[in-house]
């Protein structure tokens, strides 16, 4: 039977690590948008491949911003999913130093800085590419 001292202990290192599973939460949130994203452009370029129209020299540009598109987005999905990985470190760096008796707020505290500068540069990446798909919805509205 375990003593109140070390239920009390496990108690600290979940409350420590609610945090962090709720920007989790927030993180794979942000994952499921940005892979929607990716859905559409597939689409999109689904059909500009399968038109029968000869290749126009605007359906060519579309699939050249289409392109860059994707690679913003793939970009955006791995730094996101990169920040979600630290996250996991994290929350396990807790439980792996409270059980070990081991002080690990210096490595939670490097996981937990990549992780937001991964997330950060995510966003970015996927604020780059809705900019992107905006200015291609307006040179479409001009032709």
């Amino acid at each position: 039977m375990q003593n109140p001292a070390e239920i009390m202990t496990v108690a600290r290192v979940i409350q420590q690590a609610v945090a962090p599973v709720f920007l989790l939460t927030g993180i794979g949130a942000m994952l499921s948008v940005i892979t929607n994203r990716i859905a559409r452009i597939v689409d999109r370029s689904r059909v500009l491949r399968n038109s029968s129209d000869p290749k126009l020299p605007a359906q060519m540009e579309e699939m050249a911003m289409l392109s860059r598109r994707v690679r913003w987005v793939h970009w955006a999905v791995s730094l996101c999913t990169m920040s979600a990985l630290f996250i996991c470190i994290v929350i396990a760096a807790l439980f792996v130093g409270s059980e070990i008796g081991v002080d690990p707020s210096r490595a939670v505290s490097l996981f937990f800085i990549s992780a937001m500068l991964a997330l950060i540069s995510g966003l970015l990446c996927f604020l780059r590419e809705i900019y992107l798909a905006t200015q291609n919805l307006e040179m479409r509205d001009k032709t």
